[in-house]
Order: C-alpha cells, then structure tokens, then sequence
C-alpha cells in the first residue's frame, strides 16, 4: 500500500535524523497533543523502532489553562497508544518575570524541564516539532522587531540535545498526517488568541502575502533563514576570536576592538556583555552601540548603564563590564 505523502513528508527527516544514533540509544519526543508534536510522535515511534532506538514521549504541562492537567492525561494516553516505550508528564510553574513575556517565560520553563528530562533518561535527542510554517513566522517577527540577522536567522534545526527535524516540513502535511493515521488532534486555544503577535502574524500576515506576493512565501522565509545562518555562524566565530585576542588583565584591550570591523566589534561587545551578567533577554543592540561609543566616540564619557545591573566603562586603555559597584 502507498504511503500517503504527508505521512511520508514527515517521516523522512525523521528517519534522516534518527540514522545518526545508536541501537539502543534514547530519543524523547516533546508533544502537546496538537498536529505537529503528535505527527512527530508517530513519526519517531515508527522509524525509531526500526533502528532499535527507545522512544520516550514527554508531555509539558504550563499550568496556564483550566483543565491543562486532564489534556496531559490525554497525551499521555495518546502517545501510549502510538506504542512510545515510556511517557512522562512534567509540571512547570511559569513565571513571566525579568521582562519576559507569557509566551517566552512558558518557553523558558519548558526548555529548562525538557533538559532535566533529558538528563534523566540519558536521551540522546530530545525532538521538538517545529514545522517551516514555525520558521517563517519567526523570521517575519524577527524582521518586525529590526532585531538584526540573529534573529532573522530563525530556529536553529539543532541545538545541543534539541533537534528540529521538522524544521522543512509544512503544518499542512502534519495535520493531513494526523487525519490519515487517525490521530484526535488538540487544538490549544492559544493558537488562535489575536492578543499573541505569533498569532496574528500567522492568521492574518502571512495569508496576506501569500495572497499578494504569490504561494511559497513561507518557505522563501524559510530558506532566507538558513542561508543567513550559515553567513551568522560564520560572523560569530570571527567574531569570538576577535573578542579572545582583545582579552587581557583587567578587561578588553580598546585598541583591539576598535580596530575591528563594526559587524564583528558588535558582536564581541554582546557576547562580553552576557559573559559579564547582562541578561540576554534584556539586552539590545542600543545597549551595545552605548558600549561601542566607548570605543569609537570617545569623550570621556563616565559608564553605560546595562541590564542586570550591569556597567561597562573605559579606563584607560581597557574597557570594563561588571556588576555596578553596591548593586
């Protein structure tokens, strides 16, 4: 019989992905219960069996929505009957502190408790299902924000036990995916609330430029991602050796970031900035062309005042980032 195609869209880069593993080794998949993360579920019991890989389905609960535990259950139930080889729930207290917002605290926990599950199991992937429809609405919020090419550049398909191998898949091969292998689908609520900027980005932006602009702007979005990542990767590593060779007793040598390139001098500041405490999420390019004035438009400015709290300040011929004096 022949595989439907968005059955068989979904399993082949989970199976590319899978190849690199161990017999025996163990894969936990993240899933919601909605159509990507049950997709990607069925996907990874499916291929990971025939790799002798154990498969270990993980449900998050964020507390965020009356009834949040009975859906767990449900998932739970679910990823049973796919044939997982373990499942477990894990209850995260979401706290939109420090600046973040209910969506990126709800992140944060997830990707914390996610780790110690990892931990746990010895997994050596933890499988996320992030779709390209994900991806283009990243870019597009990105781009939204001028928040430059970091972010611009999208998810990343992997980071350290993390993996997206879903990352070039449509939603629409997940959904049909879940319909032809008879899978009930959750449909979280938040999905489809206009207070969330992720949501109208998805339900009302980029319909229209699909309208305007012709089909395929997603994946174009998706593929101008990749392509800045490759150029970002390679700015980064320049840029931490710039940053290595500007070390030196006391701080950072001004003369040798100054000398630098801007692309390169930026990204050495920022990555000092959060290497001296400066919160990630609260730091902004505006943070670090304050700091670059201390190099390049010197005029005996006193300190630039950083998230955290945090100080940068020249003196002499090094530049300074710590913790302000009785903060």
């Amino acid at each position: 019989m022949t595989l439907h195609p968005s059955v068989a869209a979904v399993r082949l880069p989970v199976r590319v992905l899978l190849t690199e593993l161990e017999p025996g080794d163990v894969v936990a998949v993240a899933c919601s219960g909605g159509a990507d993360s049950l997709a990607l579920a069925s996907a990874a019991v499916f291929e990971g069996h025939k790799l002798g890989l154990r498969v270990v389905g993980v449900t998050v609960d964020h507390g965020l929505q009356p009834g949040s535990a009975d859906q767990a259950a449900r998932v739970v139930a679910q990823l049973a009957a796919l044939g997982v080889d373990e499942t477990l729930t894990a209850t995260v207290s979401v706290d939109a502190g420090a600046g973040l917002g209910p969506e990126a605290a709800a992140r944060e926990a997830r990707y914390a408790v996610l780790e110690q599950v990892a931990e746990h199991l010895g997994a050596a992937k933890v499988l996320l299902g992030h779709t390209l429809d994900d991806q283009a609405e990243t870019v597009l919020l990105g781009l939204a924000r001028g928040s430059g090419g970091r972010s611009l550049q999208g998810m990343r398909p992997g980071f350290g036990v993390f993996a997206r191998p879903l990352l070039g898949v449509r939603r629409d091969d997940t959904v049909t995916a879940c319909q032809v292998e008879g899978l009930e689908v959750w449909d979280d609520p938040h999905n489809h609330d206009p207070g969330y900027t992720r949501v109208r980005v998805r339900e009302r932006v980029l319909p229209v430029l699909e309208d305007e602009l012709g089909p395929g702007v997603a994946a174009t979005l998706a593929r101008t991602a990749e392509q800045l990542r490759d150029d970002t990767a390679l700015l980064d590593e320049l840029a931490d050796r710039v940053l290595e060779a500007a070390r030196c007793e006391g701080g950072l040598d001004v003369e040798a970031l100054r000398t630098q390139p801007p692309s390169l001098r930026h990204r050495a500041l920022h990555r000092a900035a959060l290497e001296a405490g400066v919160p990630a999420a609260e730091l902004t390019r505006a943070h670090v062309l304050e700091v670059d004035r201390l190099l390049v438009d010197w005029r005996g400015q006193r300190w630039i005042d950083l998230p955290g709290p945090r100080r940068a300040l020249r003196r002499g011929g090094l530049l300074l980032l710590g913790p302000v004096p009785g903060g």
